[in-house]
Parts: C-alpha cells; sequence; structure tokens
C-alpha cells in the first residue's frame, strides 16, 4: 500500500484519538491521517484476520445516499450494472466509468432494508476515499436533475473481518445473523442506528458498519472488547486484498483502464452489454466481442523478492509484454504475489513469465486468481 506526501492539512475520522491510544503509526491516505499499523506489525495483524477478527477503520470513504423519483435508473446511466432490478436488501459492486468507458473509481451500491423488508427507494453508495469528491462531482454533474446526493460525511465506516467476525458482530447485533454476502440491512445496534452490508475487502467473512460518528468510539472499542478481535492498519488491509485477488483503484485500476482489461466484466450485466447505453460503451462492446489489448493477471513470483508497482513483466523470451501494478509478500503462501496487466497471448493460467526486479528478471506464472480462497457466506448462520 502506497502512502502519499500532502501539503495540505489532512483530515482525520472519528476514530482517530482511539488509534492513537493504541499506539497506532499514521501516515498520510486519501488525504486523511490513517492507522498503517498498530504495535504488533502488518505481518501479525494480517494472519490474526485470517485467523480470527480483524477491526478496520474505513470512514475515509465516501458515504452517500441517492434520492429522487427513479434513482435506480438514474444511476445506470454513469455505472454498467443492472441497478433497475437490484433487489431491496441487496447490494452490487459497480465502476463508474468516463466517456471512454475507463474506470473513475469502483464502488458498491446498495438498496438497504429493515429485517421486515422495510425501506427508502434511494442507493446508499460507498466510494474509495481518495475518489470521492470526483465520483461525486461526476454523479452530480450527470444526474443532478434526476437525484440528491445526501453525503454522509459524518458517519464513520467501521469493517470486522475474518472466521470469527460474524460470532463476535452477531453477539451485539443479532439480526445480523440472517444476512449472506451482498445483503444490507437498517439495524439497531450499541444503541444506535447502523447501515450493515454482509460484505468487505479481504476475502473473508465479515461485515462493513456504517455508524453515527458520535458513537463510533464507542462501537470500536465495544467490538475489540472481545479477546477475538485486534484492530488492523491499512498495510494489512492491502496485503489481505491482495492475497483475495481483489484490485486496488489507482493501482490496479485507473481512468485509462475498462472493465474488460481489469477482468471485472461480471460488473456489466447481460441486459446493459445489449442495451449499450452506458459511457464508453461503443470501446466495451469492442472488448467485449475482440479481447481487450491488455488483461489483468494474477502472478505467482517463483523466485527472489517481490515485485512491486511498476515492475516491468517479460515473457519467456525476455521482451516485455506487460507491468505490475500491485505486489507484495503473502502471509499466508510465504512467497511472492502480483497484481498486473500483460498481453493477451500470455494471461493464461499456468503461463511461465519473468517479473524484472532491480534489473534482475525473476521467474513468476500466471496463477488462477485469488491467491487465497474467498471465505463469504452465502447462507444465512442464524
Amino acid at each position: 500500500m502506497a502512502t502519499e506526501p500532502t501539503d495540505a492539512p489532512l483530515k482525520t475520522t472519528p476514530l482517530h484519538a482511539a488509534h492513537l491510544a493504541l499506539g497506532a503509526r499514521m501516515v498520510p491516505f486519501a488525504g486523511y491521517e490513517m492507522p498503517v499499523q498498530y504495535t504488533e506489525g502488518v505481518l501479525k495483524e494480517h494472519l490474526w484476520t485470517r485467523e480470527h477478527a480483524g477491526l478496520f477503520d474505513v470512514s475515509h470513504m465516501g458515504q452517500a445516499r441517492l434520492r429522487g423519483v427513479a434513482p435506480l435508473s438514474a444511476f445506470e446511466e454513469v455505472v454498467p450494472g443492472d441497478f433497475i432490478n437490484l433487489k431491496p436488501g441487496k447490494q452490487k459492486y459497480s465502476v463508474l466509468l468516463n466517456r471512454t468507458g475507463g474506470i473513475i473509481d469502483d464502488l458498491m451500491a446498495a438498496r438497504p432494508v429493515t429485517p421486515q423488508g422495510t425501506g427508502d427507494d434511494g442507493l446508499f453508495v460507498v466510494v474509495n476515499g481518495a475518489c470521492k469528491e470526483g465520483d461525486f462531482k461526476v454523479i452530480a454533474d450527470e444526474l443532478g436533475s434526476q437525484v440528491t446526493i445526501e453525503r454522509l460525511e459524518t458517519r464513520a465506516l467501521i469493517a470486522i473481518q475474518g472466521p470469527e467476525a460474524a460470532g463476535v458482530f452477531q453477539h451485539y447485533v443479532p439480526e445480523a445473523a440472517a444476512m449472506v454476502f451482498m445483503d444490507v440491512r437498517l439495524l439497531t445496534g450499541f444503541g444506535v442506528d447502523l447501515i450493515v452490508s454482509r460484505s468487505g475487502y479481504t476475502g473473508e467473512d465479515g461485515y462493513e458498519i456504517s455508524v453515527p460518528g458520535p458513537a463510533a468510539h464507542d462501537v470500536w472499542n465495544t467490538l475489540l472488547s472481545d479477546p477475538r478481535v485486534k484492530a488492523i492498519g491499512l498495510g494489512a488491509r492491502d496485503s489481505l486484498r491482495l492475497e483475495a485477488g481483489l484490485p486496488l483503484y489507482g493501482h490496479d485500476l485507473d481512468e485509462t483502464t475498462s472493465p474488460v482489461e481489469a477482468d471485472l466484466t461480471f460488473a456489466i450485466n447481460k441486459n446493459r452489454r445489449e442495451q449499450r447505453d452506458f459511457p464508453g460503451a461503443s470501446r466495451i462492446a469492442k472488448e467485449l466481442a475482440e479481447g481487450p489489448p491488455r488483461v489483468r493477471v494474477a502472478l505467482r513470483v517463483l523466485e527472489g523478492a517481490p515485485a512491486r508497482e511498476g515492475a516491468e513483466i517479460a515473457d519467456a523470451a525476455g521482451a516485455i509484454i506487460g507491468v505490475v501494478t500491485s505486489g507484495g509478500y503473502s502471509p499466508v503462501l510465504k512467497g511472492a504475489i502480483a497484481l498486473g496487466f500483460v498481453t493477451p497471448g500470455h494471461s493464461d493460467v499456468g503461463a511461465p513469465l519473468k517479473v524484472i526486479v532491480r534489473g534482475k528478471p525473476q521467474a513468476c506464472e500466471v496463477v488462477k486468481a485469488p491467491f487465497v480462497p474467498h471465505r463469504y457466506v452465502r447462507k444465512a448462520t442464524g
């Protein structure tokens, strides 16, 4: 995970004091001062999340509600997903597109409901923290006459992830046991209103919990009081998402990257492919029919040091065919892994390639993502 220098004053989340109290090392990230790790370090935090339950502050993300006469159909003007048919209580991954089919950001959009199945007709949208100002401007510029954007700036966003995460959270919010992967509910817990999704960014089961800012400390500390839970920083969040094969905006995705190149075609629903009524549809339709000029792949580095972002990828003969966009050490696999883009003829699983690290070619091979199996729960536990 790269951090960025900034001359602007850094913002803080409602949990800033809690991080300092835990001895976190704070760094600039997405315009905020955020915890990159706590006292035990990234490796132990990573493995704890895979084995128990990790607690993450992701309050830098952009939360908003889109409301209007027909917000679901309006939203389809800027994304390639089928949101008109999104069922109440469900959320969907999608990508905000520019007019050339490049990805402005990736996001989650949901129709939260109460446990009784009632809720409003708007969309609850969560976008990346570094992109949120631009994202909401695009939505306002394109859909301003159809929707109102209610930005939820005062709410915190907390994620609890790992094989023991559900048991911890359900102790305090029992109704969450009836939820499965990608469900979203308006629940009450810890004495406040919550927007809860059963999802996350680690490949593990767990929940993301939108909390009123003034209650964030109580929720955070209550969850941390369980011995199965430890606070986890952005460093381990990045290595966890890499093991899970999940792309990171600004690294594996940007405004030049199409969802076809990025191996995100699942986000383009069949009916939208046929209608071709979303930004950049002509480029995307051509790439779907003829293949894209480059393809995102997962790489297992077989020798040498991890290949970091920007490392070149070569074929067996040494010709440069692509670039690494995310790379690092996998604590679970005990070896180096990476995501990157290569020309289509070199993207088959098992293809022998090389990564150039400090000028030295190192053997690697294309593998099937994710590197570590996802453990999402698709059957209710309650």
